[in-house]
């Protein structure tokens, strides 16, 4: 009898070629993030791509203990960063030449969507490649549409990643600063469609009000 995973896969269409497992990783930072960790974890799991680790912000919930649960590898850290902070402190303790970038809170994420981020990194004809969300909510589509710079779905160099100016320091201004080092040096870089995912609100992970508050502490970092 197959092990359930590998049925999961076969259902879904999963393409069996897989990379050998020391080139990529996966890095999810993640603060406060219990109710969808575990099925981005999960996704991550099922893709095969290789080690999934989960960066904890410094979170008050439950999230270690369910990412743990899960499957994933987890690097706790004992203060808040922020995400920059997050990413780099994960990106710096993994060894893969090359990291995927997924953000905790995500939803109808597939293994597939993965497979097509890593790709074209790990076959040499990128340094970074940029999700996209088409097909999915109309309220983080059209903002996908709207700055796509903004988006946490990666797959990119390691070393690249590490060598953004002040990427510890950026917090939510991560993507804005990888996104203006790749301008500046002219990195290769495609978008890649990532159909029907989208990715719980602010306001609906922390009330309407507190959401807000958290959305504007965003944009002042970006």
């Amino acid at each position: 009898m197959k092990e359930e995973g590998e049925r999961r896969k076969e259902e879904s269409g999963y393409n069996s070629y897989l990379f050998p497992p020391s080139s990529c990783s996966i890095l999810i930072p993640a603060y406060n993030e219990e109710k969808t960790i575990a099925s981005v974890v999960r996704v991550a799991l099922e893709s095969n791509l290789g080690e999934v680790l989960v960066v904890d912000d410094g979170s008050t919930d439950n999230t270690v203990h369910i990412a743990e649960q899960a499957g994933a590898k987890v690097l706790k850290l004992e203060k808040n960063l922020g995400k920059g902070g997050a990413v780099f402190e994960g990106a710096s303790f993994l060894e893969t030449p090359v990291i995927i970038l997924l953000d905790a809170d995500l939803t109808h994420l597939k293994s597939s969507h993965l497979e097509n981020l890593a790709r074209p990194v790990l076959e040499g004809k990128a340094e970074m490649t940029r999700g996209i969300f088409t097909e999915g909510r109309w309220q983080t589509t059209a903002a996908q549409h709207i700055t796509p710079q903004l988006n946490g779905q990666r797959a990119i160099l390691r070393e690249k990643l590490l060598g953004v100016p002040g990427l510890r320091e950026s917090r939510y201004g991560i993507e804005i600063a990888i996104t203006e080092q790749a301008r500046r040096e002219k990195w290769r870089m495609l978008e890649v469609a990532m159909p029907g995912v989208s990715q719980v609100m602010k306001e609906e992970k922390r009330g309407l009000w507190k959401g807000f508050r958290i959305r504007l502490g965003m944009y002042r970092d970006i």
